[in-house]
């Protein structure tokens, strides 16, 4: 059974197998020729036969070798299924699942290396008497139990140390992103805090023209009062309009505010910012969900 890839001890199992399996079948072939000799004790007693007596005697004997062939091959059927039931049962002893190929059994090659060596086998009609022990199935020692065992840690390990790796690696990510996260606060505020700067000097600047002219306003008042008491209203009149031109231009320099602030966020440093902003805190949410999925599966 070299060709099989057997051992020693499942070449002896295979043997003992085949052994059974003959013994069923001459027994059912002794029994298939009793059949016909019954036939012939009991039936064939005369010298002639009509057509009729004949067919009678056929049908009776087939459907007594029917019974006989079939009674045969469901047992058959039902001791493989036995056999394989103990292999199985062996195998969930160790958390193994074997897996069997069906076409292999219709294997024509395989069917006549199989006969050739019963053939070989049982050759010799003293070998073929011989009894050999036939012990049951029996669980691997303790070396195989231990050998199986010391693998699975072994691969348990192996994957364990892929899983640090990457989480290593994973966590180096995360303090990367964290890193570029902060660069990128740290430029957004420096660059809104430039652009407050701005706006306030530019505002600080316009502010004080308009107060000078106020100033200027008021001062040319009280020379006009000083000077011509007619011209009184006129300046008053002015001195009025130039608080309603300060107030609008208040309101001017409230609206060119807004209008600068809404430009800054539409300019393309402002958007990268955000949009840098924005890719870093999905990135770092997304390296939190995969270190908790890592961390709650170790």
């Amino acid at each position: 059974m070299a060709e099989f890839g057997f051992n020693e001890h499942h070449q002896n199992e295979a043997i003992n197998y085949m052994r059974f399996a003959r013994s069923k079948r001459a027994i059912r072939l002794k029994t298939i020729d009793s059949c016909f000799e019954d036939l012939k004790d009991s039936r064939l007693v005369d010298e002639t036969f009509t057509v009729d007596e004949v067919r009678d005697m056929l049908d009776g004997l087939q459907l007594v070798v029917r019974g006989e062939v079939e009674t045969e091959l469901i047992n058959t059927a039902h001791t493989n299924v036995l056999l394989l039931r103990q292999l199985f049962s062996q195998a969930e002893k160790f958390y193994l699942r074997l897996q069997t190929d069906i076409s292999e059994l219709e294997n024509r090659e395989l069917l006549e290396q199989v006969a050739e060596f019963e053939k070989t086998e049982f050759k010799n009609p003293n070998k073929t008497n011989q009894q050999i022990s036939k012990p049951k199935l029996s669980p691997l020692n303790e070396g195989g139990v231990s050998e199986l065992l010391n693998k699975e840690i072994s691969r348990l390990q192996e994957e364990k140390d892929k899983l640090k790796g990457r989480l290593r690696t994973l966590e180096t990510q995360a303090m990367g992103a964290l890193d570029e996260k902060t660069k990128a606060e740290r430029a957004l505020k420096n660059l809104q805090k430039v652009q407050g700067e701005q706006k306030m000097a530019t505002r600080s600047q316009e502010i004080t023209s308009l107060e000078d002219t106020v100033a200027a306003l008021q001062e040319d008042y009280q020379k006009s009062l000083s000077v011509n008491a007619a011209s009184q209203r006129d300046l008053q009149d002015n001195l009025v309009s130039a608080k309603h031109d300060l107030l609008r231009v208040q309101e001017q320099l409230a609206l060119a505010e807004k209008e600068l602030d809404r430009k800054f966020q539409q300019t393309s440093a402002y958007r990268n910012m955000k949009e840098i902003l924005t890719k870093k805190n999905e990135q770092i949410k997304d390296i939190r969900k995969r270190l908790s999925k890592y961390e709650s599966d170790e």
